[in-house]
């Protein structure tokens, strides 16, 4: 695997630590991802989107929803039956897992439910009025003048 420094990117730029760290999780991660449990991340609409993982075999008490500093850590622990069981045949992964999605900035988990053996977690970009784009009027020269000339005035 090949490695890059990204030290000159921190000397060379002001304010985008973040972005520098994103590119050196991303680039230092393990190729190996872990498969479990399956996931699907949709979009529901412009600024909403839904991540489902399929959780069988667990509870909604067997199962963890936090969000940590723009992380978001799903982790499930299967509470051990009282009962012996004997197994002829066990395909059915109950074990213990952590799941972590890293969250942009301004987007929120507005909740979260289990129905029938899925897990989905529902999230929402809001994007502050202040960061929201706008358009910006364009005086005209003539308009200009005239306020100046109003404002010498008075």
């Amino acid at each position: 695997m090949r490695s890059y420094d990204l030290s000159p990117l921190y000397r060379a730029t002001v304010g985008f630590d973040r972005v520098a760290d994103l590119m050196d999780r991303v680039l230092t991660n393990d190729v190996a991802q872990p498969a479990y449990p399956p996931y699907n991340i949709e979009k529901t609409s412009d600024d909403s989107y839904r991540i489902s993982l399929a959780v069988a075999g667990f509870s909604a008490d067997d199962l963890s929803v936090d969000v940590k500093e723009n992380a978001l850590v799903i982790s499930a622990r299967k509470t051990e039956d009282e009962t012996p069981r004997t197994f002829l045949h066990r395909g059915i992964a109950t074990r213990a897992f952590e799941r972590r999605f890293h969250l942009a900035d301004h987007v929120k988990v507005t909740g979260a439910s289990h129905v029938d053996g899925m897990l989905h977690i529902d999230l929402v970009r809001e994007v502050p009025e202040a960061l929201k784009p706008r358009r910006i009027e364009i005086a005209r020269g003539d308009t200009v003048e005239r306020r100046a000339l109003e404002s010498a005035e008075a």
